[in-house]
């Protein structure tokens, strides 16, 4: 890095403090929505899309919601004609959907454009041409004029054209490179364009200001819309539209903030897909407003049908990271975010809430056609004992107590960190079995009998079959419950003195049958060993319990 001297700012800040935006603190409705994702999207495919795979997504779009959505640059392939012509001819646009084209400012390529269009019931011509200093010295080689010439006759073509040929459209303009024009030569070459267009309340004019390459703060980005929605000719007949790239990781803030300081309408893709490093994110965007009760006017309560659409047409993936749509995105490793993350949902179930205010996630994920049991908690070597015990709940209906998921929490986190991998809820599942439910390696009980004594004493017959002893024996003992007797039977017939500190019950209800669960923990020279039981019987589930922590004990002896 011992170039830096070479790079400056290449952005230009309003002749005039713009900073009417600061005083808004969100979005507070949704701006029009413009896909981009069949032209600005498809022309940045390694391979692009196919026309049956274009017609397929362009569906899809309208199911999602949009009402404008730009379908190509038709007269730059014969792909991008032939989807123009099959959406026209076989009425596939519906009535409230408007269709937008690209256009160069060159006759054969607006008449050609025009060729594609026609019969068109409602679509969008979007000329455009550069304005940034750079583009002007280096690419065109023209003055400030001459480039305001492009832009006018191009839009003067736009009204010949439409007047000759037989559809219903408007016009958009965009100062390609606006970020690197200077603010006074941008709305010099906007306002000559307006004045072409001549634009009413019923024929509204799209003035499409473009951070084509990101060059500065979004801040700047937003001070700059300002200045031109204040100083726009027939401001109130033009629609502000924003379209974003994403070279500086600031697509998202440079729409809100542009959004905030008065524009009327995004141009975006969907998963932010666009030349290098992409466009705005349209999901990201609508969503981060439905997080805040905003309605989006977009449908995406199906994210993962159309994340499946968008790899396949696309050949593109999305990242497990992407806001929202990602596969990671709802889930949570580290310990102290599962442990929130489990009792914010135990404390909105308990409540009954129905604002959503859960820690670290500031969405449902079922909103979005997810599910918690499969992306919220997530089991590795970083995971803690409350997630860890969330998926045993969550899955298989196992209430642990409180000492004991911390006991499992750290087996578990051990078993995963020697594997070097994540443990899936079945895994999980199976090493809870293996560990701890109805464990018979050196003791088993075969059957149990019980007398009621006066005064609660109960005493108890234990059948067990004891390994190092041959023969099965009946072991006999008394204590203040059924449970009480069969530990102090066992403690005679083994010798060994331990202690039940915990003892604790509930029924499965996620077991195909109704059964019950125990969970038994014994202490024995300070340590502490955990058993559970699983029966149909309570008393038999809470000895199975006892047995399986005792041998848990033996087997470490």
């Amino acid at each position: 890095m011992q170039n830096i001297g070479k790079y400056t700012r290449g952005y230009f800040l309003p002749p005039e403090d713009c900073f009417d935006w600061t005083k808004k603190d969100y979005v507070d409705k949704a701006p029009v929505w413009c896909s981009v994702d069949l032209r600005d999207g498809n022309q940045a495919l390694i391979i692009p899309m196919s026309l049956e795979e274009k017609l397929e997504f362009f569906k899809y779009l309208v199911k999602v919601g949009f009402k404008e959505i730009e379908i190509g640059f038709p007269a730059a392939s014969e792909t991008e004609y032939e989807f123009c012509r099959a959406l026209i001819e076989q009425d596939l646009i519906p009535d409230d959907v408007t269709i937008q084209v690209l256009t160069q400012s060159r006759e054969h390529i607006i008449k050609k454009t025009f060729e594609a269009l026609e019969g068109c019931k409602n679509a969008v011509v979007h000329l455009y041409n550069s304005t940034s200093v750079a583009q002007r010295e280096q690419v065109f080689k023209k003055n400030k004029q001459e480039i305001i010439d492009i832009a006018t006759s191009g839009a003067k073509l736009l009204n010949e054209y439409k007047a000759k040929t037989p559809g219903n459209f408007r016009f958009e303009y965009s100062p390609e490179s606006f970020t690197g024009t200077e603010m006074e030569f941008a709305l010099e070459i906007c306002n000559a364009v307006i004045d072409i267009w001549k634009p009413t309340p019923d024929e509204k004019v799209i003035i499409n200001l473009p951070v084509t390459v990101e060059l500065s703060m979004p801040h700047v980005y937003a001070s700059q819309i300002e200045y031109m929605c204040k100083h726009l000719n027939c401001r109130e007949n033009v629609i502000v539209s924003l379209h974003p790239h994403n070279d500086r990781g600031c697509a998202v803030a440079d729409c809100e903030m542009g959004l905030l300081a008065g524009a009327d309408r995004i141009e975006g893709t969907c998963f932010g897909n666009g030349e290098r490093t992409g466009n705005a994110d349209i999901v990201n965007l609508a969503l981060n407003m439905y997080s805040q009760g905003v309605e989006p006017n977009l449908d995406f309560s199906n994210l993962p049908e159309l994340i499946e659409i968008y790899e396949r047409v696309t050949r593109m993936k999305v990242y497990e990271r992407t806001p929202y749509s990602g596969q990671l995105v709802f889930a949570a490793f580290s310990g102290s975010h599962q442990d929130a993350i489990a009792k914010g949902m135990k404390w909105r179930e308990d409540k009954g809430l129905k604002l959503w205010n859960v820690p670290y996630l500031p969405i449902d994920p079922t909103d979005l056609g997810r599910e918690y049991e499969a992306d919220v908690i997530r089991i590795n070597s970083q995971s803690g004992k409350g997630g860890i015990g969330y998926v045993l709940q969550q899955q298989y209906g196992f209430e642990l107590p409180p000492k004991m998921r911390e006991d499992f929490g750290y087996l578990v986190k051990s078993v995963s960190d020697h594997k070097h991998k994540e443990l899936m809820p079945s895994e999980v599942y199976d090493i809870f079995k293996e560990q701890y439910i109805n464990i018979e390696t050196k003791v088993r009980v075969i059957e149990s009998h019980y007398v009621q004594q006066p005064q609660g004493v109960i005493t108890a017959f234990v059948t067990a079959k004891i390994e190092g002893i041959k023969k099965v024996g009946t072991y006999t003992a008394k204590g203040n419950g059924r449970l009480d007797a069969v530990s102090n039977a066992l403690k005679e017939a083994l010798k060994l003195d331990y202690t039940i500190i915990t003892y604790q019950e509930h029924a499965t209800e996620k077991a195909s049958t109704s059964q019950a669960a125990s969970y038994v923990g014994i202490e024995h020279n300070g340590k502490t060993y955990w058993g559970v039981g699983i029966h149909s019987d309570i008393i038999n589930s809470s000895i199975s319990a006892l047995v399986s922590a005792i041998n848990k004990l033996l087997e470490e002896k």
